[in-house]
């Protein structure tokens, strides 16, 4: 690896996060080109988790915008307190201080995620998570703020960032995004790891885990998750599955330790019935 690379490898590692070497270099030129970093992948993969460990490696504030179909500028911009706005015009109309004029003033101003990522001091990781979600009117707000990194409100002015934010955007590829946004950032793809991997990730989440038991987790779900389940389990499952053994003193998978703890894994009763006709895990 280059030094640089793998220094933001022990970094994360050092919060909790174990990168491959793509993530790490994915990273660390987000950081050194000034650009936004896109992450695609499956759910459950470690692609928010990424997000908030470069957050704490760095050691500066997270503001996550959780996208979700509709999404505007009321909700990911700024709104204005419409209760505090209409109190304080029946004062003015009462006889009381005027305050007409500063009804649309800093002190009435809701701020959003991608403001409160503008003016935060030092300058935040922006986590715009699944950004899929949401649709193609966002999707233009959200191309505009990363051009300039700044928003302009009619009743105030312009908000620039002093600094600007690491951004990183998280997709599950529910829809295909603008080839704008794409060019846009950085690019990484981020899927299931290998289960050596899966391994080393529940160990240094649960160390309390035995090695052979990470070991046996991440083999069985790496046999699970090829069966096109409709809720296919990602590192938090194996996480779930792996304590929960440990909790209840089983340190293999034995048929009555998966029959007991298969909740902690499969979510869905459709997901159920198909890994019970299987027999997972195979022996």
């Amino acid at each position: 690896m280059h030094p640089d690379i793998d220094a933001v490898a022990n970094h994360l590692a050092a919060v909790g996060y174990l990168p491959t070497r793509d993530a790490a270099g994915a990273v660390h030129l987000a950081e050194r080109l000034g650009r936004p970093l896109l992450i695609e992948g499956p759910a459950g993969v470690g692609k928010t988790a990424l997000g908030r460990a470069v957050a704490a490696w760095r050691q500066v504030p997270l503001v996550r915008l959780q996208c979700y179909e509709g999404l505007d500028a009321s909700q990911a911009l700024y709104d204005w307190d419409y209760p505090r706005q209409l109190l304080a015009a029946r004062l003015a109309a009462e006889g009381g201080p005027d305050t007409l004029a500063s009804l649309y003033g800093p002190d009435f101003l809701i701020e959003r995620p991608l403001l409160q990522a503008l003016r935060a001091s030092p300058a935040p990781v922006l986590l715009i998570d699944e950004v899929d979600r949401a649709d193609e009117a966002f999707e233009a707000l959200l191309l505009e703020f990363l051009g300039e990194f700044q928003v302009t409100i009619p009743e105030i002015g312009t908000v620039a960032a002093l600094t600007r934010p690491y951004v990183v955007l998280t997709s599950n590829r529910t829809r295909d995004l603008s080839d704008a946004l794409r060019r846009r950032c950085l690019y990484l793809w981020l899927d299931y790891p290998d289960p050596d991997r899966e391994a080393d990730i529940i160990r240094l989440a649960a160390p309390e885990v035995e090695r052979e038991l990470a070991q046996a987790v991440a083999v069985a779900l790496a046999q699970l998750r090829p069966m096109a389940l409709m809720k296919p389990p990602g590192l938090a499952e194996a996480l779930d599955w792996a304590r929960a053994l440990t909790g209840l003193g089983w340190g293999q998978l034995s048929p009555e330790a998966v029959s007991t703890t298969l909740h902690t894994v499969v979510k869905t009763a459709e997901d159920l019935d198909a890994v019970r006709r299987r027999g997972w895990p195979d022996p």
